[in-house]
């Protein structure tokens, strides 16, 4: 989808233009937990007109060469992943982050990599989901986790930082909110004595670049799922799926 088009798709669907700031758009505009997706009893000449609340999907990771490919960087590989299978140009430059604007289906979604680095992500991402009046339900992190095998995946509906500072300063910027979608995509503990720190800023080896590309393609679908129909029933079966995949029988 063009850039053009995108913009416009979001525009309409109550988020601000992206060249006018609201004055309203105030972080406690997010908090209130009516939904904006409604529908208009259309009168004889009028069809009917239904409005889907947009998502911020944020991945967290550091910007620049040297961390590319690195294990605290799956963050942002699931976003690059997103924009690819959504046709998603990543090309806009607002708050400290580089944006994609697009869709899943009928709803609007605004791909996030902040550029603030890993530490203070919720300087980028924060003002973001105030600017366009996104509700804490529709901000969606994507980020490593050491508490899950390599390749594995959890999507979770709220939860703590876990001591993973990217979260951390995020949940700081959303006035210490913790009720938001979390896509965890497992990269394991170091090994041994491993400096945690060295740990997450290594590549994988090949075995586990295998284990993490495949998990990147299921996210693509398990975002699809969640975007479109909630926490339901497919996001339960995901979850079951992704705990026991490495499980030998």
């Amino acid at each position: 989808m063009a850039l053009a088009a995108a913009a416009a798709s979001l525009s309409t669907s109550f988020l601000p233009s992206l060249t006018s700031p609201s004055p309203t758009s105030r972080l406690s505009n997010r908090r209130v937990p009516s939904s904006r997706t409604s529908a208009s009893v259309p009168g004889p000449k009028e069809s009917v007109k239904v409005q889907y609340t947009p998502w911020l999907i944020a991945g967290l990771g550091n910007p620049g060469n040297k961390y590319h490919g690195t294990r605290h960087n799956v963050g942002f590989e699931m976003i690059d992943c997103i924009s690819r299978a959504e046709g998603i140009t990543m090309n806009t430059i607002q708050s400290k982050s580089l944006l994609g604007i697009g869709s899943i289906g009928e709803f609007p979604i605004l791909l996030v990599k902040p550029q603030s680095y890993m530490n203070y992500s919720g300087e980028a991402v924060g003002p973001l989901a105030a600017y366009y009046q996104i509700p804490l339900r529709h901000i969606l992190l994507v980020y490593d986790e050491m508490s899950l095998p390599n390749g594995v995946l959890k999507v979770q509906p709220k939860g703590g930082h876990g001591h993973h500072n990217g979260v951390k300063s995020v949940i700081e910027h959303l006035d210490n909110c913790r009720n938001f979608p979390r896509l965890c995509i497992g990269i394991g503990n170091p090994p041994g004595t491993m400096d945690m720190r060295a740990f997450l800023l290594q590549k994988f080896s090949s075995e586990e670049r295998e284990q993490i590309d495949s998990a990147l393609e299921q996210g693509v679908e398990a975002l699809r799922t969640l975007v479109l129909r909630g926490f339901s029933q497919g996001i339960d079966r995901f979850n079951l799926v992704q705990r026991y995949k490495y499980h030998k029988v």
